[in-house]
């Protein structure tokens, strides 16, 4: 059959499709019509498939299958996508740069610079060494950003490996199940999304959610599975009336089809509207298929003279098409039962971009791989040109972790200059955003901002469609707060390095000393040109010690981390050399060394022991208010985050970030009554009065109220949401039993990241 022997047992189980390449390659190589193209494609099909089947032989998977399994099965997934020969080729060489002693040097001397190029985007840093899984991770996505720009079929093939390995998920460890399953989530299915390939987005995010949150989806499949019967009559019903119209218009209807919605979509839109699954009624769409963009809006109003419209519910992605080139009608009607049912329209074409996304251009088309150019000038790239204008400047591995979910997470908004150029910006940006997306310089020297002709606050959130002008003056300079309203991670990187620039010395100074303060101006200069010190400085990522007083000054580096990085250092010297130059002859270990708690309080008017003399705030996401057990994280420019201990932000945070921290109960006695916001929920029975009566009990003790919003629904419970001030847990305890004391309160919880 081919060059080498493939066992009988392996060429069962290989599909036909390749079985019948290999045959057609086999006869390639002994006949004089292999010039032609397409001999060609089926040789370097068969060439690739033989040279990893060779490679991987004796290797195999943790399922107990062949190795060989699954480079096939992503080759197979490329193959329905449309991808050419050389991408498929590149589908069953992914991983032998990785598990063999095979060079890409040699990959490309067998196969090419096409299909060298595509293996090398998509190989995995596994033989460098790095300091963190978090490190190793950042440094794969930057390499595969990389490959993505040159070629972005580098992206689509990492997705149908991603792909096939969520489909055996079932057979590793639970701990690499959820590892995997969080960086599909996280990465991998906005990827799909942000390309707009429909059809593998869907599955990856199912696959995560079944390993993520297994029990959520259990309950999705019994629930979904229980009506599928009732609503594919009731779709059979809609899609025959429809058809039945659409004939008589003299529409040319290609497909009417139901199209049941994903389980992971359900649960998001349940968890978004707070619903339970009895409440969302629309869980499939009716698809009309048609032949052109007029025969849409045709079909658009044949569905309304049918069905009666929902208000607000109609969307025309033809007309503005989303930023993955998603095109398609949207609306909404009351169904047959009168339940609503959403409706798409689209044509065959738009059809086939939805399902494959920028595969469709290759897979319908007769481009070619001319596909592989099209991030050097389509805008639809604009966010993976943005990413990688500004990636090398990060260097925090979880800082640049974070930022690449940011932009793939949210399409773009779009916006435009006063001469008419479009600018994409994520959703959320303002002013600042923008101006920075112009030029750095732009942005530095910000002193306002016109939107549609008027002058705004620089905090205003731009809209899809705002026309933006930005006046700048040659002593304006950015300010700290911009940090806590611009959205892009480009434009806070930005205002950060200015500062770093522009006030190094003052940075330098202050860290300076924070430092001297904690080790002691005794020998103090002699310690900062110590080889010691240069030491905790690469331990803390800088380069020297005054970039490390610097950092320490501008709060990009704790004092905390500091001190921990010096014991580590000192711990390590030999026990002769323990005791630094720089210390009085009575002193036997440095001040930071010496034998007390970390807690110790220079002031008793500090609600929080631990974290003195630095920059801290209290998370919003846990809320946390004295009486409950907290712990500090360190983060990057607004000093020390304080948690709720058991938040679940905190289950990816590195151990070394983490600072002791605890409530200090003698700054009450001191006469400093402190108040914490805090988010609570009520359900209640929908009653005239229900609302004032709450506000009444806490009036009573002395609460206050921030803020309320009530949420009705015809026949169901009101739902409050209330925010109030709160001196300490056993106040909100007591909070709690008052108004549960009420009759008409069904359910009360705190809100936060945490189980409580």
């Amino acid at each position: 059959m081919s060059s080498i022997a493939i066992n009988s047992s392996i060429d069962l189980a290989l599909p036909e499709w390749l079985k019948k390449c290999l045959k057609e390659s086999s006869a390639a190589n002994n006949s004089t019509a292999a010039d032609d193209r397409r001999h060609n494609d089926m040789v370097l099909i068969g060439r690739a498939f033989e040279f990893a089947y060779q490679l991987h032989q004796g290797q195999y998977r943790k399922s107990g299958e062949l190795y060989i399994s699954h480079p096939v099965a992503v080759a197979g997934l490329l193959r329905d996508l449309g991808g050419s020969p050389a991408m498929i080729a590149a589908g069953f060489l992914h991983d032998v740069v990785e598990d063999t002693d095979v060079t890409i040097e040699e990959i490309e001397e067998r196969f090419g610079p096409e299909v060298r190029q595509l293996v090398e985007g998509v190989t995995k840093l596994s033989k460098i060494n790095f300091k963190s899984k978090t490190e190793s991770q950042a440094e794969n996505f930057r390499r595969m950003f990389l490959a993505m720009a040159q070629d972005i079929r580098v992206i689509v093939v990492k997705l149908a490996d991603r792909l096939h390995n969520m489909r055996t998920l079932q057979y590793m460890s639970e701990a690499s199940r959820r590892r995997s399953a969080q960086e599909t989530r996280d990465i991998f299915a906005p990827l799909a999304n942000r390309l707009g390939i429909w059809r593998i987005k869907w599955e990856l995010e199912d696959l995560a959610f079944k390993y993520l949150e297994p029990e959520a989806f259990r309950q999705m499949q019994q629930h979904v599975s229980e009506k599928r019967t009732a609503r594919e009559e009731k779709l059979a019903k809609a899609t025959e009336i429809l058809r039945e119209r659409l004939q008589q218009a003299g529409i040319h209807c290609q497909d009417i089809s139901g199209r049941p919605k994903h389980l992971y979509s359900i649960y998001q839109k349940m968890q978004r509207q707070q619903k339970e699954f009895h409440e969302i009624y629309d869980l499939a769409a009716l698809r009309i298929i048609v032949q052109t963009n007029e025969e849409c809006y045709r079909a658009l109003a044949v569905v309304h003279d049918a069905f009666r419209p929902i208000p607000g519910r109609f969307k025309d992605y033809i007309g503005l098409p989303k930023p993955n080139r998603y095109q398609s009608l949207h609306t909404g009607v009351i169904g047959l039962t009168g339940r609503p049912l959403e409706v798409q329209i689209r044509t065959i074409e738009m059809h086939h971009v939805a399902e494959y996304g920028i595969a469709a251009h290759w897979k319908y088309k007769e481009t070619g791989s001319s596909i592989s150019s099209l991030t050097a000038t389509d805008e639809k790239f604009t966010w993976l040109r943005q990413l990688l204008e500004w990636q090398s400047d990060l260097k925090d591995a979880q800082e640049y972790l974070d930022s690449v979910k940011d932009n793939l997470f949210e399409d773009d908004v779009y916006v435009f200059t006063p001469k008419g150029d479009v600018v994409p910006l994520s959703p959320g940006s303002t002013s600042i955003d923008f101006a920075y997306r112009i030029h750095t310089e732009v942005g530095n020297h910000c002193a306002g901002a016109r939107v549609n002709g008027r002058m705004v606050p620089l905090s205003t959130r731009l809209q899809n469609g705002d026309i933006v002008e930005v006046m700048t003056q040659k002593n304006c300079h950015p300010s700290l707060d911009w940090l806590n309203f611009v959205r892009t991670s480009a434009a806070k990187y930005r205002i950060k390095q200015w500062y770093k620039r522009s006030r190094r010395e003052e940075n330098v100074t202050r860290g300076r000393e924070l430092l001297e303060k904690e080790l002691g101006k005794t020998g103090f200069d002699s310690l900062l040109k110590s080889e010691a010190m240069q030491t905790v400085s690469e331990k803390c990522n800088y380069h020297s010690v005054e970039d490390l007083l610097a950092g320490l000054g501008y709060g990009e580096v704790t004092l905390n981390l500091v001190l921990n990085r010096w014991r580590d250092v000192v711990k390590a010297q030999q026990p002769a050399t323990i005791t630094p130059p720089f210390l009085p002859k009575e002193a036997s270990t440095p001040k930071a060394l010496r034998d007390i708690t970390p807690f110790t309080c220079r002031s008793t008017d500090s609600p929080i022991i631990g974290v003195e003399g630095l920059v801290y705030h209290l998370a919003g996401c846990c809320t946390p208010i004295p009486g409950e057990p907290i712990i500090g994280v360190v983060t990057r420019g607004r000093g020390i985050s304080i948690h709720r201990q058991g938040c679940h932000n905190l289950e990816n945070v590195e151990y070394e970030r983490l600072v002791p921290v605890r409530w200090n109960p003698a700054a009450e006695h001191n006469g400093c009554h402190h108040t914490y916001p805090v988010d609570i929920q009520i359900e209640a029975l929908d009653r005239v009065g229900v609302l004032k009566d709450i506000l009444s009990r806490l009036s009573d003790q002395g609460i206050n109220v921030r803020h309320a919003q009530v949420k009705t629904a015809t026949g169901q419970p009101a739902l409050m949401d209330l925010g109030i001030d709160i001196r300490d847990r056993s106040q909100l305890e007591q909070v709690f039993i008052q108004i549960k004391k009420m009759s008409d309160i069904l359910n009360i919880r705190r809100v936060g990241q945490i189980d409580e």
